[in-house]
Parts: C-alpha cells; sequence; structure tokens
C-alpha cells in the first residue's frame, strides 16, 4: 500500500509549513489525485485517517480526482478521452498533459 508512504510524507510536509508558521492546528487539506497516477483515492483517504496526530489530529482531507488528458505534443490538439492515443493530424503519438498528477491544493491551517 504505496498510499500510506506518500499520505505520511504528505503530512510531514503539511506539519512542517504549520509549524513555520506558529499554527495550532491543521483543519483541512484539499489534493487532487489524477485518474492515472496509481493512487487509490479510497485508500489514501483510510491511509490519512491512520497519520491523522498532533497538529492534523482534526484535519478533515478533501480529494479531488482529475481525469487523464491527452494532446498531441507538436500541435496540441487535443486528444478525445477514449481515442486513439496518436494525433489524426500528426500522426504522432499523444502524451499525457494531465493526470497523473498528486497534488496538495490547499491547506486551512489555525494561526494565532
Amino acid at each position: 500500500m504505496h498510499e500510506y508512504s506518500l499520505v505520511r510524507a504528505m503530512v510531514d510536509r503539511v506539519e512542517q509549513e504549520a509549524r513555520s508558521r506558529n499554527a495550532t492546528a491543521v483543519s483541512r487539506l484539499a489534493v487532487c489525485i489524477g485518474a492515472m497516477s496509481g493512487v487509490e483515492a479510497a485508500l489514501f483517504a483510510s491511509a490519512f485517517t491512520l497519520c491523522q496526530e498532533g497538529l492534523l489530529a482534526d484535519a478533515q482531507l478533501e480529494i479531488r480526482r482529475s481525469e487523464a488528458v491527452w494532446a498531441c505534443p507538436r500541435c496540441e490538439a487535443a486528444i478525445p478521452p477514449g481515442g486513439v492515443l496518436r494525433c489524426a493530424g500528426c500522426g504522432i503519438p499523444a502524451r499525457m498533459v494531465s493526470g497523473d498528477e498528486i497534488l496538495l491544493e490547499h491547506i486551512e491551517m489555525e494561526v494565532p
């Protein structure tokens, strides 16, 4: 379950940010998980509950999913979902523009 190690690293980073701002608590985290990231949102959320302690003891986790988006690297034409991953105009293989990310988008914390 690599989700636990990802969550542990995220929690460590959030705690570091909170301490640097003299926060008394972290109330909410927003994370974006791409459909092609290899991360299971339910396992990520479950791992988060195991890591909730200290400044994050009462934090809420919001997970947003992002779909995979493909485009031609030459002409930047979008490839329709479920389509062949090759540009119809240029004939070259498409590249993933988004959908493989794991992003900590937002931290809400209590600062005196």
